[in-house]
């Protein structure tokens, strides 16, 4: 056989592949094989998913692992033009596709035809056992990758955690500050109180609170580079009097009640499911009597489940990453003795948010790639696109809730008021 005809073959199989594969969709994406030609879609879609070979087709046909088709993009066998968020357009599909038995004899007969191996196509994929438990190789996975690459993604005040636009023209700058206010705020931070912050990061909110609100605080990480370039900011701000760091699990952290306020942003995702009844408990233990906790985090609409976007998060983004529905958050909490006092939601904030680190991650593309490499560069802007998209969609939620130690003291205004006025 010529490689002409194999070739000719080749993209035959492909295209009745793909026909059958994406009947009914409906989205703003195109497809378009290695030969240019279009199987999907108009020729001015703002966004073209390009396939550069056949073997792709066995990641697409086996939609429920991603990670398949992750490696696939890593390795330039599937790349875009556009907006890389409207690709999971195309992904979303792939995912939710149900095939009725017409369509599985004819995918079958297709695959027998063309000599490519059925097996295995519709059988779901298994649950991965997680090597990590929520510990600080967990941790330095995700956020020992470079304090300098992330000192190009992120904004001047070094925030990886959901932002707080009070415009969608705000910049990412202006709203991670609004985020950091506003957690203050709700927390009701008074001079001279002591914060616990789980999960500190690289001190940016430590940073804000010590600064503009006169409090005493204690932050707390799992990662080495954050915690090194935490302590110089700390002290580049001449606050060493005011903010101690450590690293440090929350889990060894001292028996008796010592904080009037403690906040975690960004940290809960990598708590664990199982570990709630420790962690909210820790929290319950470790507050004053009448004290205030704010839980900032991300949760999803399905409760934790080995899916295929939960797989790709865990192998490649967040080892020990595990979401839970809010109303399960809510119940965690609950059974600890917290009373919750106020929830908002804040998913579109962090589909914004995740936007302006991909542009970020676009402008510095260079930089960003000299740092730490070609294969994080397009990781990451797979995992912040698809975040964004999936927060968009609404399959994924950003909560921030205050709960009250001890019903007896309520510590809260009457209105939320105080939320809005300058501080």
């Amino acid at each position: 056989m010529s490689k002409k005809l194999t070739n000719n073959k080749e993209l035959e199989f492909a295209k009745a592949l793909l026909n059958i594969l994406f009947s009914g969709y409906r989205g703003q994406a195109s497809l378009e094989l290695w030969n240019s030609e279009l199987v999907l879609g108009s020729v001015d879609a703002e966004t073209v998913l390009t396939i550069s070979s056949v073997s792709v087709m066995r990641y697409l046909l086996n939609g429920k692992n991603l990670n398949s088709m992750a490696e696939a993009y890593l390795r330039g066998e599937i790349d875009y033009r556009g907006d890389i968020e409207r690709v999971f357009d195309l992904i979303d599909h792939v995912q939710n596709r149900r095939f009725n038995k017409e369509e599985k004899w004819q995918l079958f007969k297709l695959l027998l035809a063309f000599k490519f191996n059925p097996a295995g196509i519709f059988e779901l994929t298994q649950k991965r056992e997680n090597p990590y438990v929520n510990s600080q190789g967990s941790i330095g996975h995700h956020y020992d990758v470079s304090n300098e690459f992330y000192k190009k993604v992120l904004d001047p005040e070094m925030i990886y955690s959901c932002a707080y636009y009070h415009d969608e023209n705000d910049s990412l700058e202006q709203a991670q500050r609004n985020k950091l206010d506003h957690l203050c705020k709700k927390l009701i931070l008074e001079p001279g109180e002591t914060l616990l912050d789980i999960g500190c990061g690289w001190a940016g909110l430590a940073l804000w609170a010590a600064k503009n609100y006169g409090v005493k605080v204690h932050g707390i990480t799992l990662s080495k580079e954050q915690l090194a370039l935490g302590k110089q900011r700390v002290k580049e701000a001449g606050l060493e009097k005011q903010i101690t760091l450590e690293l440090k699990d929350y889990r060894e952290l001292p028996e008796k009640p010592i904080y009037d306020k403690i906040v975690s942003v960004g940290m809960f995702e990598h708590i664990g499911v199982k570990n709630f009844p420790t962690y909210f408990g820790t929290v319950q233990r470790l507050l004053k009597d009448g004290g205030l906790f704010m839980n900032h985090g991300i949760t999803n609409d399905t409760g934790w489940k080995p899916v295929a976007s939960a797989q790709f998060i865990n192998k490649y983004i967040f080892p020990d990453g595990e979401l839970a529905r809010v109303s399960d958050v809510l119940l965690a909490m609950e059974n600890q003795k917290f009373e919750i006092l106020d929830v908002e939601c804040l998913r579109q904030h962090y589909a914004l948010t995740l936007r302006h680190w991909l542009q970020n991650l676009k402008q510095y593309e260079t930089e960003t790639i000299s740092i730490a490499g070609i294969r994080i560069w397009r990781l990451w802007r797979l995992y912040m696109a698809g975040s964004a998209f999936f927060f968009n969609k609404g399959n994924l939620g950003l909560y921030q809730i205050l709960a009250g130690k001890n019903r007896q003291a309520w510590p809260i205004p009457l209105t939320r008021a105080h939320l809005y006025r300058d501080h």
